[in-house]
């Protein structure tokens, strides 16, 4: 329907009879003398427009329907999108909660994997880690006696030959290389465990560099090689583990020796590239190494050399190195040019800590001399190793103030300290029946003998072993193989506290 039919059937209203009649009067009266015939002709018309109105109307009332029925239509289907959408985002929902339900429990079963897996690993480190201290322990022991005698040998009265004296030495460098191999072994391990023990605390270079080059003259001199310390500010400090440092220094120097050319040369020098950092570099007059070995120097088990068969070691002396500095905070690296030398650095931390005086290092005091007229003191020593025994019992021999007795195992030592009360106590850990630790703790627990300090002397030499004797309360902590040097400084110096109740200075545990 058109425009003008929507506005008619707004103004077109139905007449009803009483209005048509009243029109029909009003037209006959406004019409006087109108015939029958016309006047059924105006009925006729008005009945026309009469039934036009109504069509009208009922095109409009159907127009009407039809605009409600799409209104009903059209809120029907959008009723029906609606629900449509819904049903859809109530099936992701749906989905969604299937997979986060499966998701937590994939997350739970991977945190029962991984507590298992931590488990594993756990009681794995745990057993690498008691095997590893059995056989330190058992290759230390054997070690001792070797080394111990050599030593007393070569410091023997008469002395020995100078063809003796060739042989003594081999077996002493053999013996004290093999250690150092050993201990390489158990630092690895004990590294890769994450439980190596660092003090780290302010450490004056200059002295960590004197000690080490004290300690490496001799084996330079010995190849003609030419040892340069270069100088440096003597208030440099670091803060790092004063011991890791001196092993990581005496590492890169014995390397530096080791893969130099006879007559050659190596330079020490200490620089701060930046405030914060101090390096320390040690280059060598060596062969050198081409690019493509230098990044397998710190592989395990990759040993320099080792294609000509002449160099010894195990290929961990730098693997070791490398997690000692990085542990400490610090980096490493090296430079090495084919038939000119190489140059292996460090970088360590540094300390700025304001010091009011230079210098933090006590030195060791040098060990009592035995006195002429000394009154006769008594050592009593608990060991089951017949051989460790007599070792012991003859470096004692060079005290002719001291009187040595023995003890095969815990109980029987105990019961000689309580029956002559001795001066000093030396203790074996592995002992049959009850261990060196219990004994002492028997022993500190009478009043008796509380007052005797104990030295234990172990081939138990991982840092764990140490720290839980030295917790246990024992006077000194000494590891097998015996330097003899050593033993006697720290049994001077328990002679000393049992004498006076002080505990002077002594380099720590071996």
């Amino acid at each position: 329907m058109t425009g003008q039919g929507k506005d008619r059937e707004i103004v077109v209203r139905r007449p009803d009879r009483r209005s048509r009649e009243s029109a029909v009067i009003g037209n006959e009266a406004a019409v006087p003398g109108r015939t029958a015939r016309e006047d059924a002709a105006q009925l006729r018309e008005d009945a026309a427009h009469f039934r036009e109105d109504a069509i009208q109307l009922r095109e409009g009332a159907a127009t009407l329907r039809e605009r409600e029925i799409c209104v009903t239509e059209a809120t029907q289907a959008a009723s029906d999108g609606h629900m449509t959408m819904l049903q859809q985002a109530n099936a992701v929902l749906v989905v969604t909660a299937i997979e986060a339900q499966k998701l937590t429990e994939q997350v739970e079963m991977a945190k029962v994997q991984l507590e298992s897996a931590k488990f594993e690993a756990e009681k794995s480190n745990l057993a690498k880690s008691n095997f590893l201290s059995g056989m330190s322990h058992e290759l230390r022991t054997p070690l001792n006696a070797i080394l111990g005698f050599a030593q007393l040998l070569e410091s023997g009265s008469p002395p020995p030959t100078s063809t003796q004296n060739v042989r003594l030495q081999q077996i002493i460098k053999s013996g004290w290389y093999l250690l150092d191999l050993i201990n390489q072994i158990l630092d690895l391990a004990v590294i890769e465990s994450g439980k190596l023990p660092l003090a780290r605390e302010p450490v004056l270079l200059i002295d960590v560099m004197h000690e080490c080059q004290a300690m490496i003259e001799s084996q330079a001199q010995q190849r003609g090689i030419q040892l340069d310390f270069l100088p440096f500010s003597n208030n440099w400090i670091a803060y790092a583990d004063r011991t890791r440092v001196k092993q990581v220094l005496i590492n890169l120097l014995t390397n530096a020796i080791k893969y130099n050319r006879e007559q050659g040369t190596i330079v020490v020098e200490c620089t701060a590239p930046t405030p914060e950092r101090i390096r320390i570099s040690v280059k060598d007059s060596g062969a050198g190494l081409p690019p493509e070995k230098l990044a397998q120097l710190f592989e395990p088990f990759n040993r320099l050399g080792q294609e000509a068969g002449v160099e010894e070691g195990t290929g961990l002396g730098l693997v070791v190195t490398k997690q000692l500095v990085e542990l400490m905070g610090g980096a490493i690296g090296v430079k090495s040019t084919v038939r000119v030398g190489s140059e292996f650095w460090i970088e360590l931390i540094r300390d700025v800590t304001p010091r009011l005086v230079g210098g933090h290092v006590m030195p060791a005091e040098p060990a009592p001399q035995a006195q002429e007229n000394a009154a006769l003191r008594t050592l009593l020593y608990v060991e089951d190793n017949p051989a460790n025994l007599m070792l012991v019992e003859q470096i004692i021999e060079s005290r002719p103030h001291v009187r040595m007795l023995s003890a095969r195992d815990g109980s029987l030592g105990i019961m000689l300290a309580r029956a002559h009360l001795p001066d000093v106590i030396l203790m074996d850990i592995n002992l049959p029946g009850i261990s060196g630790i219990q004994a002492l703790k028997i022993l500190r627990a009478a009043p008796a003998t509380a007052h005797i300090p104990v030295l234990a002397l172990s081939a138990n030499a991982m840092p764990r072993d140490i720290e839980k004797g030295l917790e246990a309360g024992f006077f000194r902590y000494l590891t097998k193989p015996i330097k003899i040097n050593e033993f006697m400084v720290a049994l001077d110096k328990a002679l000393e506290f049992a004498e006076t109740g002080l505990d002077g200075p002594i380099p720590g545990p071996s």
